[in-house]
């Protein structure tokens, strides 16, 4: 009898080694995928205001918004390494810049010059309601990346958890515009 409850005893003492030894090796393990190629922006260390105008090269500013193309969608994140949500994706990028942006995505209400889409350009900030767009409250936004033919957005995309992609201004997001400000010069 206490023979056997030994046994049991070794058994569940060495699968509960073996799993903790399965965890130490997977949690020590990180995908080899690379999604972006860019430098690391470390939070806190953005110097100037958001404030109309910044100096910034447009084709840089969006050059860069494009390296996080393909980071996994994370609601609440601010860390490319595991998923953006639209306003933490918009506040690396401006973080690279060393600006200070806000966090979220209502308080770019009243930041810079609003401008029309038409003359939007790259760099501009685009702003829609959440999805429930009766309230008007800005609840998503992106980086206008082009306007030639058809506006073209960058923006971390909440929907099935998609996330850093280019968008076309068409149909859903044109139910849910709310304006394009312009914070570059």
């Amino acid at each position: 009898m206490w023979g056997q409850k030994l046994q049991n005893i070794q058994f569940v003492l060495k699968n509960f080694i073996l799993y903790f030894i399965f965890l130490a090796v997977l949690a020590s393990c990180h995908s080899s995928k690379q999604t972006t190629s860019r430098p690391v922006s470390k939070p806190g260390v953005a110097t100037n205001k958001l404030g109309a105008p910044i100096a910034i090269n447009r084709n840089e500013f969006v050059k860069y918004a494009k390296t996080f193309l393909g980071t996994p969608y994370l609601y609440g994140s601010t860390n490319p390494e595991k998923g953006l949500d639209c306003s933490g994706f918009v506040l690396n990028v401006f973080n690279h810049f060393n600006i200070k942006a806000p966090r979220v995505t209502k308080e770019y209400t009243n930041e810079g010059k609003e401008v029309s889409i038409k003359n939007a350009k790259p760099g501009d900030i685009i702003l829609f309601t959440g999805s429930h767009n009766a309230n008007g409250i800005v609840g998503h936004m992106g980086i206008i990346t082009g306007n030639n033919s058809r506006l073209q957005f960058i923006h971390a995309a909440t929907s099935k958890n998609i996330g850093v992609i280019l968008s076309y201004f068409e149909g859903y997001y044109q139910k849910h515009f709310v304006k394009i400000i312009r914070v570059l010069e």
